[in-house]
């Protein structure tokens, strides 16, 4: 009887560890902003709060909760893609923001890589893909599907096509939707609003 009791105790115990285990591994792949404060800490001083985490990577569910970023009035100049992995010509032009990420890391401009990735490509694709190539520059995801309803509100001139980039400072902003071809043609881009 004895060793019955202690053989049920060792399998409750391992039973319990378990799934401590795996609820430690699943909460790491969508964590409440609570558990988060830490993290990206550069956009959340001045950012809105996101709805949650995957990973580390802030998501908004709607375009209401991100838009207060649009219209920051500070000393910084804010540099926004909107992109998604499964987008060729937003792939190919990401080294060129990742440069400028590293160029002006210590200056008062802000790389912002909004993701416009679909909801079950988050977790599948997007953080794989933003941890494989390293990106230094900060992500962010914009779940909101409603693309008709706030498109117009980051620029009239968007067509809805990615990649796009929005950039602009308390004084002057600017939009682009075409890709950059190379670094040298961002940097002239936003120069007026450095």
């Amino acid at each position: 009887m004895f060793r019955n009791s202690f053989t049920l105790s060792v399998r409750l115990a391992s039973l319990t560890f378990f799934s401590i285990a795996i609820s430690i591994l699943a909460s790491s792949f969508n964590i409440p902003i609570e558990q988060k404060s830490a993290l990206n800490a550069d956009i959340k001083s001045d950012w809105p709060k996101p709805s949650y985490y995957v990973k580390d990577i802030p998501v908004y569910n709607k375009f209401a909760d991100i838009e207060a970023a649009f219209q920051q009035n500070n000393d910084t100049t804010y540099i926004i893609n909107f992109w998604a992995t499964w987008c060729a010509p937003c792939i190919a032009e990401l080294p060129y923001f990742e440069e400028l990420t590293e160029k002006y890391k210590d200056s008062k401009v802000k790389v912002i890589l909004c993701s416009l990735d679909f909801p079950k490509q988050i977790e599948t694709k997007l953080v794989s893909f933003v941890e494989k190539k390293g990106l230094k520059s900060e992500v962010v995801v914009l779940l909101d599907g409603k693309y008709n309803d706030w498109i117009d509100k980051v620029s009239p001139d968007w067509s809805g096509a990615i990649p796009a980039t929005y950039v602009y400072n308390r004084e002057n902003n600017s939009f682009f939707g075409e890709p950059f071809e190379n670094l040298q043609e961002l940097e002239e881009a936003i120069k007026p609003l450095l």
